[in-house]
């Protein structure tokens, strides 16, 4: 069992809480029972779970290296204020190939929870892939990764130069959205085409006007009370599900 703070593996695996350790190392790290065991189902590859020392580890664990850590230990390593004593670390996988009809792409979303929440609603409403631009926060950050809920491990994420990869998708078939206020149709008076990419933008400047200028349409959410907008991952919900419909 692992005691001590300056041990090797501890310190690797607090560089983990930080974007450059877990590119340097191409590994994340999880916390709680529910986001390890939905890492286990979605075939992630897990180099190895760490529990605190009186912490039960389910049956199915069995076959995977498991490090014991003291409670001090945990303590450090986790980045909630209330550690369930049970963690893992995950290799990144590498998305290749995307298939599907209707991708999502993020312009510089910086709220955690709400890119966890966006990446979750994409999961619950079957849309093929999430696609993060320059200046959105990373995925792993554990903000993020909580917020998805686990859907993090069954829908394709991956970072793209939003204005290299609408070129791409437009020459395989897809009509590009973006919403906006200006100049901008009520996306439920817009045809839904068969093949969509939606780009949904920054918090508090929306999309950047070289992706506006890219899409083919610019779709806008009705307000029917005094509110000056919506919140990117409610509207994200609201989209995403109407291109279902």
């Amino acid at each position: 069992m692992i005691t001590s703070l300056t041990n090797g593996k501890v310190k690797a695996w607090r560089k983990l809480h930080k974007r450059k350790g877990r590119k340097e190392q191409q590994m994340f790290l999880i916390e709680g029972s529910h986001l390890v065991e939905e890492a286990w189902k979605s075939g992630q590859k897990i180099v190895e779970i760490i529990a605190e020392e009186n912490v039960s580890i389910p049956a199915w664990s069995a076959n995977l290296p498991v490090e014991r850590v003291s409670n001090q230990v945990f303590t450090h390593i986790s980045q909630t204020t209330t550690p369930q004593g049970v963690a893992a670390i995950i290799k990144m996988q590498p998305v290749t190939v995307i298939t599907g009809n209707q991708l999502v792409m993020l312009d510089a979303i910086q709220d955690p929870g709400n890119l966890g929440t966006i990446i979750r609603t994409a999961d619950a409403a079957g849309i093929d892939a999430v696609i993060l631009g320059e200046g959105t926060v990373d995925l792993y950050n554990d903000k993020v990764i909580r917020a998805t809920q686990g859907s993090l491990f069954h829908i394709p994420v991956y970072e793209a130069d939003l204005k290299e990869e609408i070129p791409s998708l437009r020459e395989r078939g897809y009509e590009i959205w973006a919403t906006a206020l200006e100049d901008a149709i009520y996306y439920h008076e817009v045809k839904t085409p068969e093949k969509v990419g939606l780009i949904l933008g920054n918090e508090g400047a929306g999309v950047q006007r070289d992706l506006l200028q890219q899409a083919d349409k610019r779709v806008k959410i009705p307000i029917y009370g005094k509110a000056e907008s919506l919140n990117v991952s409610i509207a994200a919900g609201i989209l995403m599900y109407h291109l279902k419909e």
